[in-house]
């Protein structure tokens, strides 16, 4: 895998960098609160934080998925707490993060609102609720209103925060040196050239944090077309493949496809961060997969939450995606062992 550029900040410039600094401004005010214990709330239940510093994809869905996977491995009965950021309004949807979580994990309870630690309140209220026992929140680091047992940060070897800057001048949402209040960093697609200077640095600024290092594998892939199904990773492997991606770190999944996995692209479609997929973007990639006569449609899981709605009929051509996971290269005993102590709180106090 190679590493990829950060696109264009939202406000490039001298405007941006005055903008940034304001909000920097803002950011530092508003962290200087929480760390006195203003405005934060507590359940009474463990909380697993699950986030990053920058906008974008650094394989939080995974990461979360593993987290859960661990604990109920472990014997114990999470839910997720997100902000369904993406889910369509007025319509009674879950986000398409929190439909992936729900096909990943069976008997999920997910909490997704803007207010989630009055959602975790009623779901405590429930039948369902009175049995679970930790809280894995979702796009946890920025939101300090839920207190939290344990911080898992997440950042990406193929855009270093360290050369980034603040939104709007770059793509951070807080200085990297927010990191000093991780309890775990893990590197995400530390597969990549220049991982191993990133975690030194990622050492010197999280001093107390364990680090772990992880690679995004496809654990095979899924089909729609004719019915559900299953394939090897290699099925993709010399196929006229049609990408199509609405995620934050597109240059990725399209460099695990063609480089990694061996795919012949003929067609791309990359669209914006959590796009609807409205009907006339399905038709535009129904005629493009037409027009390259694809042997296949390539998205993300988090696409298929949209794009499942389709029927199986409609595809000029099977519709995969791959079985996202993260593969931990090292430090994933420590990980495990941080979010079963922060677990175990919950039997204790019990």
């Amino acid at each position: 895998m190679t590493s990829t550029a950060a696109p264009s900040p939202p406000l490039p410039g001298p405007l941006g960098r005055v903008a940034a600094w304001c909000y920097g401004g803002v950011i530092a005010a508003r962290n200087r609160r929480f760390d006195r214990g203003r405005g934060v709330e507590s359940v009474d239940r463990p909380v697993i934080s699950v986030g990053n510093l920058s906008v974008g994809g650094t394989g939080k869905t995974p990461m979360v998925m593993h987290v859960v996977s661990t604990l109920r491995g472990a014997g114990f009965d999470p839910c997720v707490a997100m902000r369904g950021y993406g889910a369509p309004r007025g319509r009674g949807e879950l986000s398409d993060e929190a439909q992936e979580y729900l096909r990943a994990c069976a008997n999920l309870p997910i909490i997704a609102r803007p207010d989630r630690t009055a959602g975790l309140r009623e779901l405590f209220k429930t039948s369902r609720g009175q049995s679970v026992d930790v809280v894995v929140l979702d796009d946890g680091f920025q939101h300090r209103r839920l207190a939290r047992a344990l911080d898992i940060v997440l950042v990406d070897a193929t855009r270093s925060p360290f050369e980034d800057r603040l939104l709007p001048a770059g793509w951070l949402r807080e200085p990297v040196a927010s990191l000093s209040r991780a309890d775990a960093v893990v590197i995400t697609r530390a597969d990549a050239p220049g991982a191993g200077t990133l975690a030194e640095r990622v050492r010197g600024t999280a001093p107390r944090a364990v680090i772990a290092t992880a690679r995004h594998a496809w654990r095979g892939l899924r089909t729609a077309n004719p019915e559900d199904s299953h394939l090897p990773t290699p099925w993709l492997a010399g196929k006229r493949v049609v990408v199509s991606c609405a995620i934050g770190n597109p240059e990725a999944f399209l460099d695990q496809a063609t480089q990694r996995i061996g795919a012949e692209p003929v067609g791309s479609l990359v669209l914006k961060d959590h796009d609807p997929y409205a009907a006339g973007t399905v038709e535009r990639l129904t005629r493009l997969a037409e027009s390259a006569h694809a042997d296949a449609i390539l998205v993300t899981e988090k696409d298929w939450s949209k794009l499942g709605r389709v029927a199986a009929a409609a595809w000029p051509c099977p519709v995969v995606r791959p079985l996202l996971a993260l593969e931990f290269i090292e430090g994933e005993a420590a990980i495990s062992g941080r979010v079963l102590a922060c677990a175990g709180l919950s039997r204790d106090a019990g």
